[in-house]
């Protein structure tokens, strides 16, 4: 191994994971979502952020659908 290299004949090339970083975004979230998933990080070790986006890819993953049809009740 070399004491030193000349990196200014090294060629730059574009990152390939560049397509794969993360995006800030900015979101409104309920206070008890930030809980469960901050108390979930603390648990693990692993940031709150990170797991949330960790959940999300999974339901990406799994093609999971939400239900937002409202549930009415009958007229009394």
């Amino acid at each position: 191994m070399k004491k030193e290299y000349d990196l200014t004949k090294m060629k730059s090339r574009k990152n390939p994971y560049a397509s794969k970083l993360k995006k800030p975004v900015t979101m409104r979230l309920s206070e008890d979502v930030i809980s469960y998933f901050k108390k979930m990080a603390e648990d693990s070790g692993v940031p709150y952020q990170s797991l949330i986006n960790l959940y999300l890819r999974d339901c990406i993953s799994q093609h999971r659908k939400v239900d937002i049809s409202w549930n009415q009740e009958p007229n009394n």
